[in-house]
């Protein structure tokens, strides 16, 4: 039950606020909060770092996500340690919490942006930082089970 609520409140948070910033903000405005991050309301039709855009139908992507997320799904249902059941968790919760974005819109929106100087990284938003976390955790548990294993 506690999982369900997690993931409710993951889900809920992330949507709710690319709401109030989508109705705070005009396409492609950006608000300077310091050097570093801006508030920003990017439309992203393509997957991760806009690859792909304009090239693959929002259903398809939806569809395409949708199947990914039953395999994180059952992998995170059989798996044995904690780490990655939480790790497969926060993909999961930030695989759906876009899915649904896309699914509603037809893209996915992203707000935060991060730049030094003239360098900026792709604007991303939470979704974006579970599936991030999800994915180190990951990494960090392979690693962990690689050094028990020497």
């Amino acid at each position: 039950m506690n999982r369900i609520v997690s993931f409710l409140f993951l889900v809920f948070t992330d949507l709710v606020i690319k709401y109030i910033i989508k109705k705070s903000l005009f396409v492609n405005q950006s608000i300077e909060l310091n050097k570093f991050l801006d508030i920003v309301y990017v439309k992203n039709y393509g997957v991760s770092f806009g690859l792909f855009s304009g090239k693959i139908s929002y259903v398809i992507l939806v569809i395409i996500g949708l199947i990914i997320s039953l395999i994180i799904l059952y992998l995170m249902i059989t798996s044995k340690k904690n780490i990655e059941k939480n790790a497969f968790f926060l993909i999961l919760s930030g695989a759906f919490g876009n899915i649904l974005d896309r699914a509603i819109n037809s893209y996915v929106f992203d707000f935060i942006s991060l730049n030094y100087g003239n360098f900026y990284w792709p604007a991303f938003n939470l979704a974006d930082i579970y599936i991030t976390v999800g994915i180190i955790m990951l990494i960090t548990s392979i690693f962990i089970n690689f050094d028990q294993k020497k």
